[in-house]
């Protein structure tokens, strides 16, 4: 099995990809004797804000841990996530909810981004290496780490966990620029939600997701402090405008005191070689798009794991032939994850600002010639257009109840409702 190939892999990043990988690759593979190196430059700091997640990552962390769930959600200084509060979104000029699926029941995750690494190292048997990586190739038989300051190194699968690319290269990055934010404002505020003496936080929260002039703002409740984030377009709007507005809103929502934490400009992208059988991009690395929907972890959920399952049981003989298959799937969920958020923006909001004339009418269009079958190598825009053509269904039959583009049909329908779509 495929498992005999995967005497030595690396992990490459500290973040809560690379950190998910570490622990994943220790917890699921089937042997004791092979070699797991984590690598990661210390000189590059983490930068802990609120994020939010998915419910999958609920039993995950059970099992990565071996912790129960109301410990896990304590060491993350965590609420329960039961979906985005949309307030001032769509055409209906009112504020409505999506909810995980079954409503009420299922919940994800409020997070601190730098205690959940610190927990999966935990749960990691590695070797850890302080150094800084110059390159990750293809080799015959595995992949190449080129190191500063130390002798390259060969591995049988390698974890890029590096980030985001400097720019975007038409050849190998997919630009989904039907997004259309770019820039995250990040503050730390005081929490909202009391922490509990004898256990986790039971009260359900929800992501607020609050449509403004310039963009919006997340709010996401923890334990020890509200992560708040204003994600706007710095090429339409000038971040002293946004942090103005920032401030106004903080007041009005009777917040009296803050901690800058950082400007984060983000590409939205894809990148075109997610995985090619010994390297396999993984988190912010392999595409990223802004936080409305909280995919980030989810994506990097889904790209280590079933890049784990293909290596651990397929044989070595099939790397080659499965590569493109998997490629495609992953860059097609990613692209749909990408379609369901820029979609969001298709019916405005309460403002009639520059920007969200631009995220409707100039952004949201580009959606079809990005997304294009023959420009991107799947079928992510025919399954988008599937799922929108149910929901102008007048009634859905029971057969497509189950349909998926990235979120279930639930999922458009919920949002559906609420946009005025």
């Amino acid at each position: 099995m495929g498992k005999n190939s995967l005497r030595k892999i690396a992990v490459v990043g500290r973040g809560t990809a690379g950190s998910l990988a570490a622990a994943s690759v220790t917890r699921l593979h089937p042997d004791s004797d092979y070699e797991l190196h984590h690598i990661y430059d210390s000189r590059i700091p983490i930068i802990g804000v609120g994020e939010g997640s998915w419910p999958s990552l609920v039993q995950e962390l059970r099992q990565l841990t071996d912790l129960p769930h109301e410990t896990v959600q304590q060491r993350l200084n965590g609420t329960r996530k039961y979906g985005v509060a949309f307030e001032g979104w769509g055409r209906r000029n009112r504020d409505f909810t999506h909810y995980f699926t079954p409503q009420q029941v299922s919940y994800a995750y409020h997070l601190s981004a730098d205690v959940l690494t610190d927990l999966l190292h935990e749960s990691t048997r590695a070797r850890h290496i302080d150094a800084k990586v110059l390159d990750i190739a293809r080799v015959e038989d595995g992949a190449q780490v080129e190191f500063e300051g130390r002798a390259p190194e060969r591995y049988d699968l390698v974890f890029d966990a590096r980030g985001f690319p400097r720019d975007l290269q038409p050849d190998r990055h997919i630009d989904i620029s039907f997004i259309p934010t770019n820039t995250a404002v990040i503050r730390r505020c005081p929490a909202i939600v009391e922490e509990e003496r004898a256990g986790p936080v039971l009260q359900h929260t929800y992501t607020r997701a609050v449509a403004r002039p310039h963009g919006w703002i997340f709010v996401i409740p923890l334990t020890v402090h509200t992560s708040y984030g204003y994600i706007f377009n710095r090429d339409v709007t000038d971040v002293e405008e946004v942090e103005l507005d920032f401030d106004s809103f903080l007041e009005t929502d009777g917040v009296s005191e803050f901690e800058q934490r950082a400007v984060i400009p983000f590409p939205n992208f894809v990148h075109r070689r997610i995985y090619n059988g010994a390297v396999a991009r993984i988190g912010n690395a392999a595409a990223f798009m802004e936080p409305l929907e909280a995919t980030a972890i989810v994506s990097a959920q889904l790209q280590i794991g079933m890049v784990l399952h293909i290596r651990f049981n397929r044989s070595a003989e099939t790397v080659e032939r499965d590569a493109p298959t998997v490629n495609r799937f992953l860059i097609g969920t990613v692209l749909r994850y990408g379609l369901f958020v820029g979609w969001h923006y298709s019916c405005g909001s309460k403002y009639d600002s520059e920007f969200w004339r631009y995220a409707r009418d100039r952004a949201w269009p580009q959606h079809r010639e990005a997304a294009d079958p023959e420009v991107v190598g799947c079928d992510a825009l025919r399954k988008f257009d599937e799922m929108m053509g149910l929901l102008n269904r007048p009634v859905i039959d029971k057969a497509d109840w189950d349909r998926m583009c990235g979120v279930p049909l639930t999922s458009y329908a919920q949002m559906s409702q609420g946009l005025g779509y």
